[in-house]
């Protein structure tokens, strides 16, 4: 059983655990990521790690309510204890000094950046954060991040805050010179990172989230296909050259269970025990 220490309500589908795992977080690397299971009747879902500390014994979790899982998460409190958190599991972030690092997150992609960066800028790199939403109240670890970055960049869609545009916009600004750009978050937002990065061969690593069930490669459900060859997302990655993903195979799987997402979601809610979370 796993205790939570600190939660809170990032945005209104958007929540943060601080969850005590001294064993996981001795061991685990910016990058990398958790199997979780909230209850014994719950499923495993795969949520990246927003933070490590290994002096206190935690990590943090980010998650978004789209599921019945998310949803019964979203309802536990301090105090109360995760059945199963697996980890640390994946690759970490190859973190070496490289001079300007990029790091893009879209939503709340931002918050597993977060050690990335602080990891980045500990090995002596030019920090650049880029945060992307579809207005203000979305944006989430913008302070967190500037905590580490040298220069963060706010774009969202509807000019209600930082550049009025996309990521790629504030791309433009900071390419020149970089030697690395990592992006985090929906996978047509790391597609057009790529895309943009790719013809000036700046090299582009993005963390995919395919469909995952068990987190060891037994299963295949997150195979992905990257420069041509099959590959397991959750331990050949979660990064991958971003120019070398094929994207349209990407969504289309992650496009396969959601109408069965919907209705686990839907009659979860409608079934009452707990708070309600949409």
């Amino acid at each position: 059983m796993f205790e939570i220490l600190g939660k809170r309500v990032l945005r209104p589908d958007v929540f943060l655990a601080r969850v005590s795992a001294p064993a996981i977080a001795r061991r685990a690397k910016p990058g990398q990521f958790v199997i979780v299971r909230a209850h014994e009747q719950g499923e495993r879902i795969p949520l990246s790690l927003a933070d490590i500390d290994v002096k206190n014994g935690t990590i943090t979790l980010i998650f978004m309510v789209v599921g019945k899982t998310t949803r019964d998460l979203a309802t536990f409190d301090v105090g109360d204890e995760i059945e199963d958190v697996v980890g640390p599991l994946g690759r970490p972030t190859d973190i070496e000094r490289i001079g300007r690092v990029v790091l893009v997150g879209g939503g709340f992609g931002a918050a597993p950046l977060y050690p990335i960066g602080r990891a980045f800028k500990e090995a002596g790199n030019e920090v650049v954060a880029i945060l992307g939403a579809r207005s203000a109240d979305l944006l989430v670890y913008e302070k967190e991040l500037g905590s580490v970055s040298d220069r963060v960049l706010v774009t969202t869609d509807d000019g209600s805050k930082g550049i009025k545009g996309l990521v790629t916009d504030a791309l433009k600004e900071v390419l020149d010179g970089a030697g690395l750009v990592m992006a985090v978050g929906p996978a047509i937002m790391m597609k057009f990172i790529s895309l943009a990065t790719k013809p000036a061969g700046v090299r582009t690593i993005v963390s995919l989230n395919p469909i995952m069930v068990d987190g060891t490669g037994m299963c295949g459900a997150c195979r992905v296909s990257v420069g041509g060859e099959t590959k397991f997302g959750c331990t050949d990655g979660p990064d991958f050259d971003g120019h070398l993903v094929d994207w349209e195979l990407l969504m289309a799987r992650q496009r396969t269970y959601l109408s069965e997402e919907k209705q686990s979601l839907e009659a979860a809610c409608s079934c009452g025990g707990g708070e309600v979370v949409r």
